[in-house]
């Protein structure tokens, strides 16, 4: 189905960046999987393009481009034509606004220059042992120590963490509050931050996912981000956009698993005739086209929406659900027409399979997106027999 939202200059912003991922990105992909971890220089490659923190205004760097068109076209072509596990809308889209809206200026001059060089690669620390999905748990101190917070705590599971020189992290300032806490910037080379290991991981095997250790670490005034005891609903600020970056993701998947597969049904010969001959095929084939448009219909009009600043916690929940929901039900049935060979490491739709499947639980498990839609519509216990 033809996409309507995309215009001359995006057009050419794709080819360039495909030519990119498939010169600079793809060549590294298996090496990057066994090592667990991607180049730091790649992210040096990809600034040198222009293509970190876009949004940037141009005193630091950036390209003062907003339009998350751009975003989109990037993650679909490193779907494509790059790694999985090269987290650029990581650094650009998820952590990179954190920085660009709750910064002071002092603090944009300091941090933002190298965030757009790739020098500098940023991660985000939410969750941990005790609290994934339940921000509202999170039992990280940072206490205040007059002229500095002393932060004491762990984080497990945060992607570039292996990588990262700057890390938000998100800490307890007050105790008597469920939702008193703030936004620090953790720095590679203070005393007491630690990482642990870069932890083995089923799918997304290039990209580094750490545990995160704290141990009286003397973060400076300086590097509170926004403003003391905020920073839980800072985070809830940025979530639409995150869910959107999911959505966005897991359909960039699910379409180059099935381009994939299309080329491999047409090649790969059974009975005498090629498999794409065969009735079950042209109809699970048909079935996925479907869903795909369908989707793919539905994220664009979000993007466009969250372009002109519209988009809403339910509309990017019913995004990151749904197509996290066709993601796996695509990358299913690729593997299964694929056969055996679906199995084998060596295939790609292998590699979509198992990077796959943690869609349906990070950025919100698809039950606490469904428990978002359905408050939406009215359907909140909290609220009945009010």
């Amino acid at each position: 189905m033809k996409r309507l939202i995309f215009e001359e200059e995006h057009d050419m912003f794709r080819d360039s960046v495909r030519s990119f991922f498939i010169n600079e990105i793809q060549p590294h992909s298996e090496r990057w999987r066994e090592q667990g971890i991607v180049d730091r220089d790649a992210y040096v490659k990809a600034g040198e393009q222009g293509l970190l923190l876009m949004w940037a205004d141009e005193k630091y760097g950036g390209a003062g481009v907003a339009d998350f068109r751009y975003e989109q076209i990037l993650m679909e072509e490193n779907s494509r034509h790059g790694d999985n596990g090269f987290f650029l809308w990581l650094h650009s889209r998820l952590v990179g606004p954190y920085i660009g809206e709750l910064a002071t200026d002092e603090q944009k001059e300091r941090w933002l220059p190298k965030c757009v060089t790739g020098e500098s690669i940023l991660a985000v620390a939410i969750t941990e042992p005790g609290a994934g999905s339940d921000v509202a748990g999170i039992r990280p101190r940072a206490e205040d120590k007059g002229d500095h917070f002393l932060l004491n705590g762990s984080k497990t599971y945060i992607s570039n963490g292996i990588n990262a020189d700057l890390v938000v992290v998100v800490a307890r300032t007050d105790p008597d509050k469920r939702h008193g806490m703030s936004l620090f910037v953790v720095e590679e080379g203070m005393e007491g931050f630690e990482r642990g290991r870069n932890l083995a991981k089923m799918g997304l095997k290039s990209q580094d996912t750490a545990e995160l250790f704290f141990n009286n670490v003397k973060v400076p005034k300086e590097n509170l981000l926004g403003e003391l005891h905020r920073g839980f609903y800072s985070l809830m600020h940025f979530l639409a956009e995150e869910r959107l970056i999911g959505g966005v993701g897991y359909l960039a998947n699910a379409e180059a698993a099935f381009e994939e597969t299309m080329d491999y049904i047409t090649d790969r010969h059974a009975f005498g005739q090629p498999i794409a001959n065969f009735q079950n095929t042209r109809f699970k084939m048909a079935d996925m086209r479907t869903q795909l448009d369908v989707a793919q219909s539905f994220v664009d009009q979000c993007v466009m929406q969250h372009n002109e600043g519209k988009l809403s916690a339910e509309d990017a929940a019913k995004a990151k659900l749904h197509c996290s929901e066709v993601e796996a039900m695509v990358v299913d049935e690729c593997v299964q027409l694929y056969g055996g060979a679906g199995y084998m490491d060596e295939y790609a739709i292998s590699h979509r399979y198992t990077d796959a499947r943690v869609s349906r639980i990070y950025a919100g498990s698809s039950e606490i997106m469904r428990e978002i839609i359905a408050r939406s519509i009215g359907l909140d216990p909290r609220k009945a027999g009010s």
